[in-house]
């Protein structure tokens, strides 16, 4: 028996190569969600703190940041059903995944490091948030992420010198600048490759 190989015609490659490139787009892009869901609890968390501390008599207004606990679970299992999801794993795919799965790791450490100064900790986890978003915003090549990324590190020198008191709001205001913004424009573009 032969070989027999099928030849494609220009066309059928064009449209192979086209959706190939347009399955990798979509599965970065998919990283709107995690934009938008951890930009809206983060943003939450930041401005319950605030408005606990500053109009209640609230003893331990910084109890809200539990909701970040059962956040990761949440991400983890949308990470875990969209992967399976996914006919293509690529390689740009998982260098996103790795990047903000080591933010998780440093950001988890710090908090185990710095646990008895918490109130310390805003600049730091910042300034490592800044990273990840940096970076991602070049391998999707989406520049609002970069900026986003330059926010947080600039809002990491404000908090630091503006002290502990301003810590919540200079969160609020990183995560609506570095996240929520990106994030509603990468899920508009996702929306409008779609069409």
């Amino acid at each position: 028996m032969e070989n027999e190989e099928k030849m494609m015609t220009g066309e059928e490659s064009l449209k192979i190569i086209t959706e190939m490139i347009n399955k990798t787009k979509f599965d970065i892009r998919q990283g709107s969600f995690y934009l938008l869901f951890w930009g809206w609890l983060i943003f939450a968390c930041s401005i319950s703190e605030y408005l606990l501390h500053k109009f209640t008599d609230v003893t331990h207004p910084y109890y809200v940041w539990f909701l970040v606990i059962p956040g990761v679970f949440v991400s983890m299992i949308y990470g875990f059903v969209t992967g399976r999801k996914a006919r293509v794993q690529t390689y740009t795919g998982m260098l996103y995944m790795w990047i903000w799965m080591g933010f998780l790791i440093a950001a988890t450490v710090l908090f185990i490091v710095q646990s008895k100064r918490m109130d310390l900790v805003t600049p730091y986890i910042l300034l490592l948030i800044g990273l990840p978003t940096f970076v991602s915003g070049f391998i999707i090549k989406f520049r609002p992420l970069i900026a986003g990324g330059i926010c947080f590190w600039i809002t990491a020198l404000v908090v630091h010198f503006a002290g502990p008191s301003f810590s919540s709001l200079g969160t609020a205001l990183a995560m609506l600048i570095g996240y929520l913004i990106p994030g509603y424009m990468l899920k508009n573009r996702v929306d409008h490759d779609k069409v």
